[in-house]
């Protein structure tokens, strides 16, 4: 397999998560979304994927974008370890919580978002720093309530083991962090963000870890 990423993309990240927890080796090419224009919109990875977005994955003739559509198809190619739970409600569930941060935190703080706030409507860095955070705090305050009734004991989101829930969670976390979100009041987040920083395949995936990582 071949994954198209960059080094602080959340959806990159997610991607490099799942791929390790499978067992996956892979080729990496990065993409690096600022030098040169973008090379996201360079014609050969437009071919990958015309959205001009990262990551990609490419396994033979087979062309997959979007990080969840990625993660649920190494999961249903390669069923262990499994990233969901067997109960069709628990299920539901998991992928509602991934969905808060994929769909409702993510894209508001996409590269190409914040730089339409900047050149067509003239925000500054301060704005764009506020904005980011409101959309990171209001998201994970949501995410710790969908978390409420899990025993405090538990290593992982949804269980013992890692799932797509944390999957989501882990990047999420490190873009709430460098858009200076307070995490503090938010301690069930905060538990599970250690136990990401001390688990090897979290922590082999950080992005100041990774072969294109620049300031």
């Amino acid at each position: 397999m071949h994954l198209y990423g960059y080094w602080r993309s959340s959806a990159a990240y997610r991607c490099r998560i799942a791929l390790a927890l499978k067992g996956v080796d892979y080729a990496f090419t990065s993409v690096h979304l600022r030098r040169n224009g973008g090379e996201q919109k360079m014609p050969a990875f437009l071919k990958l994927n015309p959205q001009g977005l990262v990551p990609a994955l490419v396994d033979g003739d087979t062309v997959l974008t979007q990080s969840l559509s990625i993660i649920e198809w190494l999961d249903e190619t390669i069923p262990h370890p499994p990233f969901l739970p067997e109960p069709v409600d628990q299920r539901a569930r998991v992928k509602a919580f991934a969905q808060v941060i994929g769909s409702d935190i993510h894209p508001l703080q996409n590269l190409r978002v914040l730089k339409y706030l900047k050149s067509e409507l003239g925000c500054d860095q301060a704005q764009l720093d506020v904005w980011c955070r409101k959309w990171n705090s209001d998201g994970l305050i949501a995410c710790e309530k969908l978390l409420a009734d899990q025993p405090k004991q538990q290593a992982f989101c949804f269980g013992p083991q890692p799932g797509l829930a944390d999957i989501f969670l882990a990047p999420q976390l490190y873009s709430a962090r460098r858009f200076g979100v307070d995490l503090s009041p938010l301690g069930r987040l905060v538990a599970l963000e250690q136990t990401y920083q001390a688990h090897p395949v979290f922590a082999a995936a950080h992005p100041d870890l990774q072969p294109d990582m620049d300031a």
